[in-house]
């Protein structure tokens, strides 16, 4: 007689966790926010615990999510601190700085919308009185929180 899956499974519930962590590990080198590569780790500790008690699935889930909170409450914050501070490294907001986009409504230092590479932003202009007309190409000066500060990219500059 053969082996019934789901009974294989429930004997080696660490592939279980192996595979999900894989997953997760797969998942992170796409999003790389340094979230789900912790969930992996906890995954891997579930694992662990699976070898060493194979059939208290409890101690494997406890297990696994106090080894992913723990990683993300400590671990998480100091690589994400060490990272911003490569050199070279540029937020995202960072790299608005400076690039071209289109006016999508009537901008004025009250505010209006802009496309910059694909995305709308919120924006003022850099200058108060200034009105940029929806169309006009235009240029990011600086980006204050969410709103990008933005003068008209063929025009004189204030």
């Amino acid at each position: 007689m053969g082996v019934n899956l789901t009974d294989w499974l429930g004997e080696h519930a660490w592939a279980l966790w192996l595979g999900l962590a894989a997953l997760l590990a797969v998942a992170e080198i796409l999003s790389l926010d340094l979230v789900l590569i912790m969930l992996a780790v906890g995954a891997l500790a579930g694992a662990g615990t699976a070898v060493i008690a194979p059939g208290l699935w409890w101690l494997q889930i406890v297990v696994a999510l106090a080894v992913s909170v723990a990683t993300l409450m400590l671990l998480r914050p100091t690589l994400i601190d060490k990272v911003r501070s490569l050199p070279g490294y540029r937020s995202s907001a960072d790299t608005m700085v400076g690039s071209s986009g289109v006016a999508v409504s009537a901008i004025s230092a009250q505010g209006g919308e802009i496309k910059v590479a694909g995305q709308s932003w919120s924006a003022r202009t850099m200058v108060p009185g200034q009105v940029i007309d929806a169309g006009s190409e235009v240029e990011v000066y600086e980006v204050d929180g969410a709103i990008a500060v933005v003068y008209p990219k063929h025009g004189e500059l204030p």
